[in-house]
């Protein structure tokens, strides 16, 4: 039987085509249960997009969530297997508020799961396959990267409050270097440290681009921070694998995204697509969640948001009427 694409919404054309892509590089269909225990889901809320979950009693007595997110539940189902890496995508709806109005929605999400003993060459087809998704989606995308361990690195060694590192952080993820200074100058943090905090939080550049730029930057202090230095080297390997992809045009190195460094550590990424403000594709590695809940292995991954991709329809048909407006 021959399976007629026209009757799909250019999202569902995207879901299919991600399908088989991600089926292509050897990942297996990862199929999840409807229900999942609360209890689990309550502990990690933090990790969720959305920390509302819709629940209810089963008739053991049971609180249950209804499927609020599909990587919680495939990281409890995964065993540590010494040497081995399992490599899983899902296609599920997930539970759970979404839009301006915040009400539940049924949201089909599309990603995957690289989990195990993970290595250099996991990390880079991770990326490559993000980068190879968004250009199914879109001609018109960019991948922006970060590595946590830059920024972090520079921080860590200071003597500062919780409140001042978080607020480092914050504005280091705003791109606000005015306050950022004003808070190094509350704390006595030195010029130099200063300065590469402010140029770690604007530096934004093509990956082609971005290492010159970046060792400028740390090169005041990198001599006396293995930690920068290593977290430096990682980011220049990464970008070495991906020099080769079909996709390397979109690479972007953005220090500034940041996310939850309770749950997340190494490169943490994020998809964009002309016409959309929002990311349609999140990920990263999240190796300090597997050990918060007992796991030794790490794990790094990325998910596409389908409510993000409904707005596809809308940018098609703005950009018809713009070209054909006059003067379009």
């Amino acid at each position: 039987m021959n399976f007629d694409s026209s009757v799909l919404r250019d999202d569902e054309k995207i879901i299919y085509t991600l399908r088989s892509l991600y089926s292509s590089r050897g990942y297996a269909q990862y199929k999840m249960s409807q229900f999942e225990e609360y209890d689990f889901y309550v502990k990690n809320k933090d990790f969720l997009v959305s920390d509302r979950i819709i629940t209810f009693t089963d008739t053991n007595g049971r609180l249950m969530a209804l499927k609020p997110d599909v990587t919680l539940s495939i990281i409890k189902s995964c065993k540590d297997i010494p040497g081995m890496v399992q490599k899983l995508y899902y296609n599920e709806n997930v539970y759970r508020t979404s839009g301006p109005e915040g009400s539940f929605k049924e949201i089909m999400q599309i990603g995957i799961e690289c989990i195990g003993d993970i290595t250099r060459e996991n990390i880079s087809e991770v990326l490559d396959l993000a980068a190879l998704s968004l250009n199914e989606i879109s001609k018109s995308s960019v991948l922006e990267i970060s590595h946590l361990g830059i920024v972090s690195s520079v921080i860590d060694p200071l003597d500062i409050s919780t409140e001042a590192r978080n607020g480092i952080l914050r504005c280091i993820s705003e791109k606000n270097t005015d306050t950022l200074c004003t808070i190094c100058a509350q704390e006595n943090i030195s010029d130099e440290v200063c300065s590469c905090l402010s140029g770690l939080a604007l530096l934004y550049a093509p990956a082609d681009e971005a290492m010159e730029k970046l060792n400028a930057i740390i090169a005041p202090i990198a001599a006396d921070n293995a930690g920068l230095r290593e977290a430096v080297s990682e980011l220049a390997d990464l970008i070495s694998d991906l020099s080769s992809s079909e996709c390397r045009d979109i690479f972007r190195i953005d220090l500034s995204v940041t996310t939850d460094l309770k749950y997340y550590n190494g490169f943490v990424f994020n998809g964009f697509i002309k016409g959309i403000p929002s990311c349609v594709l999140s990920g990263g590695q999240y190796d300090r969640l597997m050990k918060k809940i007992g796991r030794k292995n790490g794990a790094i991954g990325f998910a596409v948001y389908q409510d993000v991709l409904e707005r596809l329809d809308d940018v098609a048909v703005s950009g018809e009427a713009d070209s054909q407006a006059p003067g379009g």
